[in-house]
């Protein structure tokens, strides 16, 4: 079955901003969830993964991915992230 690529009726709308200027520091942990109105450079195997911030590159952020006993990087907006407390 394939996955749906857009919101329930009810998520429809603005993003809210507090969501997109959210701060994220260096060594915080993270998990990537696609926001599904703006584009994401993410592979979909790894939407759902865990990993910890470690650098800015401008407004996104670098996050670390062990994938296996490979470590993966890849920089995406804070918008895709949730932190992990």
């Amino acid at each position: 079955m394939a996955k749906k690529k857009t919101k329930n009726i009810r998520e429809k709308g603005k993003i809210r901003l507090s969501e997109y200027f959210k701060e994220i520091k260096e060594n915080q942990r993270a998990t990537i969830i696609k926001e599904k109105s703006l584009p994401t450079s993410v592979p979909e195997r790894f939407i759902g993964s865990t990993g910890k911030i470690v650098g800015t590159r401008g407004s996104h952020k670098i996050i670390q991915i062990n994938d296996g006993n490979k470590e993966k990087r890849f920089i995406i907006h804070p918008i895709h992230l949730k932190l992990i407390k």
